[in-house]
């Protein structure tokens, strides 16, 4: 999966032996780092050849108006996409005026290493140069968490054997409009045809177009403003050289390009060090010479700081952020390299978002083109509420800052409340695909749940009466109005047509298991806010009933839908169908589709796909997970038994869902499958495209398939209980959390359960349905008699074989193909269970529809 030569194991670093331009794109993700506000892709200092030359601020973008073949009524109008900031991290050493550069060089020594201890990329060469000299080059790049608008560089070049002159040429430059003349062409092409997961391109001649400028000593500015968006950006940078070595300085500063050039008369063993401090701010509206007097303030105080105190802040930082985050998995060093780098990302896309979204991609590419979606909510939320409580609150803020347009889409739509948009970074919807985008009004449901989830973990009642409650009630609002009412033989239920649920290859569907369980829970949550905030807080309450315009009747109604809430199920199948009509498609044969057909929606049109049974990723499985407590064991298993053959995992969502609750039925090796997707789906690019940027919400989902998967931890009703389902091979799995005031530290092995309160108490948990309390600084260990049910295999498409539908009609499984003509039907299709498509024992392989 992983050349281990290239990139050994080490828990605590993620290092590369070796260059190689074959894999340029996924290394410049790997070796990204960010703080959430800004990031900067792997590039090498050399800014020469790249798959993508890429520094990144969240929710610094473009805009333009979306073009449709067709339009139509309330179809995105604007659409977004992340702009390339200007890129500070160029340092280009040349030796007796020959480049250092990689694809061509005589690199004797080369070792690049991500610490995730200190927050530190760092890079070590030998270089031989084509006139036999020996040069050590040593690299580091910082992004302060700390202080968010400021990273450091350090460059140190030493000429072991012989004098030489020395230029060591450090650059900004505006790449968005343009490269300079080492250019950023990809060293690899980019696959052809359309993909729907990377950026959009500008179609306009210049996006960022040139403000203040200037040049004052070794202090370089550039400044912009985006063209559509009218969003600002200045960078500001300082230069300092450290050497025994005589040198100087030469500069040149133009609208697009500033260069700061050391000379250097550099003597054998002595090394020239030149340390370079960057600072960039944005702004939606604010002037580009503001963001420059805001960029020097924040250089003059690095400067007072020290480079030395910022490696040590940054140091001390990621002290604090490891004692309350990292999941530790026992004599696995491959699997605890993993955990790490992807807890990592988290940090880096999450930390100081400060109230912005947290992208898809992070900072770390242009991936789905800086959008923000529900992955935040559902992925990424669960580990911030329960490890860093603020940034949680802060992506919440986020969504309260998107209301006004929220309800500005919800009206557009003909419905009551907000609706909040599938993808987007300035809160306007941009998804130009409305059945994939826009139908998916789950993203309601999901964003309440995530502030029903941090308010659980935290205990933080302020948030939820003083902000959060408003995106309850307008959530609720849409559903009452979205869903209608059904009078039946026994009693009304409440409905929910035309939507699409989590799974993309099914769409616009009725009554989405997912989005009718989650309403349910959205509707629910918002009328129990209500009540309480009437009876404990009446203060917040009347100003939230002034400032919604809430009728008090509303809360009955919201219960009185989530009660008659229609829930699918089958009694022929014994299991909870996705929707309305998902049992009446024909079964997509996964296990007989060519792998170069994969992903579905690369190779197949989507009419294709939505005639089957056939899904992008956990749908019914995910509702399982997030509302647990309303399914029985049985209806779990025989839910996930049926919907596992039928997944294809094209979404990098879908592993870490089907390991949670391989691990809570009882595949045990099924889950631990899932969860090496999951954990290596960048560092062993196994979708094809980490070189987009990473898979935050995966990187999140890992999180919680150990937490809640192996770890068993749920906090149903508000409620923390544990039921684990610690891996064979696995001697003990240890995590830590937050619950209200309590840090909690909890270890499970093979026999035991350990809980220790550190800091607060007490706390009341249960395990396996007993109720516990642990007194503040207090530890409890509970004997374990094993790790829940086991059950062997996984689930396949044999158990279709003989399977009717409920109007008695035989389930058949199918790839599709391209056919000429159609034999003629004169009876029932049996499942075909053996063989490939076109194989000898492929006779009376059903028809697809």
């Amino acid at each position: 999966m992983i050349d281990r030569d290239r990139f050994p194991i080490d828990p605590w670093r993620l290092v590369e032996t070796s260059y190689s331009e074959e894999d340029t794109g996924v290394t410049e993700t790997l070796f990204a780092l960010g703080n959430g506000y800004v990031g900067m892709r792997g590039n090498h200092p050399e800014g020469r050849r790249a798959y993508e030359h890429g520094t990144f601020i969240n929710g610094l973008h473009e805009t333009w108006s979306i073009r449709h073949a067709e339009q139509a009524y309330g179809f995105a109008e604007v659409g977004q996409t992340i702009v390339n900031a200007p890129d500070a991290k160029v340092m280009r050493v040349y030796i007796d005026d020959e480049p250092l550069s990689l694809d061509v060089a005589d690199v004797r020594e080369y070792r690049r290493e991500l610490d995730m201890r200190e927050g530190v990329l760092r890079r070590h060469i030998l270089w031989c140069t084509p006139s036999g000299k020996q040069v050590e080059i040593d690299f580091e790049r910082l992004i302060s968490f700390e202080e968010k608008h400021l990273a450091v560089m350090k460059l140190t070049v030493t000429v072991l054997n012989s004098d030489a002159p020395v230029a060591i040429n450090c650059q900004l430059i505006n790449r968005q409009d343009g490269e300079d003349v080492y250019g950023g062409t990809p060293n690899a092409p980019r696959r052809a045809g359309f993909d729907p997961r990377k950026a959009e391109r500008i179609a306009a001649e210049r996006t960022l177009l040139p403000q203040e400028y200037w040049q004052d000593g070794i202090r370089s500015t550039l400044s912009y403003q985006v063209n559509a968006s009218g969003m600002t950006v200045a960078v500001v940078a300082d230069h300092f050289i450290e050497t025994d070595n005589e040198h100087e300085l030469r500069t040149l500063i133009e609208p697009d390009i500033a260069k700061n050039v050391f000379r250097v008369q550099a003597k054998a063993g002595v090394p020239t060090t030149v340390t370079k401090i960057v600072a960039y701010h944005s702004s939606r509206g604010v002037p580009a010479r503001e963001l420059v007097d805001r960029c020097r303030r924040t250089l003059d105080r690095a400067a007072t700081e020290g480079v030395a105190h910022i490696y040590e802040r940054q140091r001390s930082w990621m002290d604090a952020f490891w004692e309350r985050s990292d999941v530790v998995i026992g004599g696995h060093d491959d699997l605890q390299q993993a955990t790490r780098w992807c807890l990592f990302q988290l940090a880096q896309a999450a930390a100081r978002a400060d109230g912005q979204g947290v992208p898809a991609k992070g900072v770390t590419g242009s991936g789905y083109s800086g959008h923000y979606f529900w992955d935040t909510e559902i992925y990424v939320l669960p580990f911030l509420a329960y490890t860093s409580p603020l940034w949680g609150r802060n992506a919440l803020r986020m969504r309260t800052l998107m209301l006004p347009a929220a309800r500005r889409r919800a009206f557009q739509l003909n419905e009551a409340g907000a609706l909040f948009p599938w993808r987007t970074i300035n809160g306007e919807e941009a998804s130009a695909y409305y059945a994939a985008g826009t139908a998916q009004y789950h993203i309601n449901a999901d964003v309440t749940y995530a502030l029903a989830k941090y308010v659980r973990a935290t205990g933080d009642v302020d948030f939820l009466h003083r902000e959060g409650v408003d995106i309850a009630v307008e959530t609720a609002r849409l559903w009452a109005t979205l869903g209608f009412w059904r009078e039946g033989d026994e009693r009304a239920t409440f409905h929910i047509h035309g939507v699409t649920g989590p799974d993309e290859y099914t769409t616009v569907v009725n009554d989405n298991l997912f989005t009718n369980v989650m309403a349910r829970f959205n509707l629910r949550f918002a009328a129990r806010t209500v009540r309480e905030m009437q009876d404990d807080d009446p203060d917040a309450y009347r100003l939230m009933v002034d400032r919604l315009g809430l009728d008090p009747a509303e809360a009955e109604g919201w219960d009185m839908a989530a009660e008659a809430m229609h829930i699918p199920f089958s009694e022929a199948l014994g299991i909870h169908p996705q929707d309305s009509l998902f049992l009446e498609r024909e079964v997509w044969d996964l296990e007989h589709t060519p792998v170069e057909q994969r992903p579905l929606l690369l190779h197949f049109h989507p009419l294709v796909i939505y005639r089957f049974q056939v899904l992008k990723q956990a749908d019914v499985v995910l509702a399982l997970f997030l509302q647990g407590n309303h399914f029985t064991p049985e209806e779990k298993l025989a839910d996930f038994q049926y919907y596992d053959p039928l997944t294809t995992g094209d979404s990098t969502l879908s592993a870490v869902v089907q390991s949670i609750l391989a691990a809570e039925v009882g595949y045990q090796d099924l889950a631990l499958d899932y969860f090496a997707q999951s954990i290596f789906v960048d560092l062993a690019d196994l979708h094809h495209n980490a070189s987009d940027g990473v898979h935050v919400a995966s990187a999140g989902g890992v999180w919680t398939a150990l937490v809640s998967g192996f770890g068993g931890m749920r906090d149903h009703f508000g409620e923390l209980s544990f039921d684990p389902r610690l891996p064979a091979s696995w001697p003990s799995l240890s995590y830590s959390l937050r619950w209200h005031d309590a840090k909690l530290g909890i270890v499970i092995t093979a026999d035991a359960f350990r809980l220790r309160a550190d800091d607060a108490g007490p706390v009341t948990f249960s395990v396996r349905g007993e109720q516990y309390t642990v007194e503040a600084g207090g530890e409890l260990v509970i004997p374990l008699s094993d790790q829940g049910p086991v059950l062997a295999g996984k689930p396949t498409l044999k158990q279709f074989e003989d399977v009717r539908r409920e109007d008695g009609t035989l389930l058949s499984a199918s790839v599709p193909t391209v056919t000429t003509s159609l034999p003629p039907v004169t009876e029932a299709i049996p499942v075909v269970v053996g063989g490939a498509p076109g194989s000898a024992d492929d006779a009376g392989y059903g028809v697809d529809s």
